[in-house]
């Protein structure tokens, strides 16, 4: 099953990048076969995939 993560704050949050990160390395189980992060000034989005169905790399998602 894939999982996304994410932060968002008014306030500017030290280290983003280091903790989405931390975040998605903590739900590898949940794809290892892919991931990524986007990050803006005070969101933060991550997700992991996992293949099931169409294995190739040409159905990872966006998130570089």
């Amino acid at each position: 099953m894939c999982g996304i993560t994410g932060i968002f704050s008014v306030k500017k949050v030290s280290e983003l990048q280091n903790r989405i990160h931390a975040m998605n390395n903590s739900i590898i189980h949940r794809g290892p076969d892919a991931g990524g992060f986007i990050i803006d000034e005070n969101i933060a989005l991550g997700h992991r995939r996992l293949s099931i169905i169409d294995t190739s790399v040409s159905a990872n998602q966006p998130l570089n």
